[in-house]
């Protein structure tokens, strides 16, 4: 008598990508597209919209948007927070506007320390190309 193994098991189905997600959220609603201040708790209004979106997916993809310098410097100028139909859904605060200006400020900052770090860089291999040309006709073996 054989006895009969049970099935394996299915592998786990690739976890949906957070990136195709905020594509798709901007292409239907003008909100995303147009990265409007979004209103406290959107989160719940796209999935009463869109119920078969995972929640892990769908909080990757508004940290994704929240966190991107158009939305930031939205943001910051902003004075009215929308719903996903681009309803009026409360004000931007100062405070909120406050910290949109630092993450900004910060992130400006620092891709200008990297931009100066890569011209040092540049400039200190450019040296060291020139000092080993010197070298090399300096000590270079001369054709008779």
């Amino acid at each position: 008598m054989t006895s009969a193994e049970p099935p394996a098991p299915l592998p786990p189905a690739p976890p949906p990508d957070p990136r195709a997600l905020l594509k798709d959220l901007q292409t239907r609603f003008d909100v995303f597209r147009n990265f409007s201040p979004l209103a406290i708790g959107i989160d719940k209004q796209v999935l009463a919209q869109l119920p078969t979106v995972e929640k892990k997916a769908l909080r990757l993809a508004m940290r994704s948007h929240t966190i991107s310098t158009r939305y930031l410097k939205e943001m910051q100028t902003g004075t009215v927070r929308r719903n996903l139909d681009g309803t009026p859904a409360g004000e931007v605060t100062d405070e909120n506007r406050r910290h949109a200006a630092e993450l900004l400020r910060d992130r400006f900052k620092k891709q200008n320390e990297q931009r100066r770090a890569a011209e040092a860089a540049a400039r200190e291999e450019a040296l060291r190309a020139a000092k080993l040309n010197q070298l090399a006709e300096k000590f270079g073996r001369k054709s008779r």
